[in-house]
């Protein structure tokens, strides 16, 4: 899920950025909570984004700083970029991210995962991931 994740930011980092007005650290959540709110609506999204946070913070632990309000969006943003080193931020954003989508791929199954990450990213590789090897959401050494 790791690679899933850092491949998803790869892609909206070069050149395809969001709109939305979310720190551009947390676009690839902001672009696939209104694709996921469409499927789940807002508290189910909310449900998912809380549970992927919670199970990130064991791991990343400046992300119970990060709060997810009711219609889904991130509140503490703001300030991250000049408390955290690049790479910390970077990590944090990769563990969430990977936390979201394993959610997802055991929720809804890997396949409408696939569908729905296409949909919002069409041109994004996808064919090579494998989600059978290892524990989805492990870090990888």
């Amino acid at each position: 899920m790791r690679n899933f994740a850092k491949r998803l930011m790869a892609y909206e980092a070069s050149g395809n950025k969001s709109s939305t007005k979310t720190p551009e650290a947390f676009g690839v959540l902001d672009k696939l909570r209104s694709q996921l709110t469409t499927l789940m609506g807002n508290g189910g999204f909310r449900a998912l984004l809380s549970r992927a946070r919670t199970l990130a913070n064991a791991e990343v632990p400046w992300l119970r700083t990060v709060l997810v309000k009711g219609d889904g969006t991130l509140e503490g943003l703001e300030e991250l970029p000049t408390r955290l080193d690049p790479d910390e931020l970077l990590e944090g954003r990769v563990v969430l991210l990977a936390q979201l989508l394993g959610l997802l791929v055991a929720f809804i199954g890997e396949n409408l995962t696939l569908r729905m990450v296409r949909e919002v990213w069409p041109k994004v590789p996808l064919n090579d991931l494998d989600f059978g090897k290892g524990a989805k959401n492990e870090k990888t050494k």
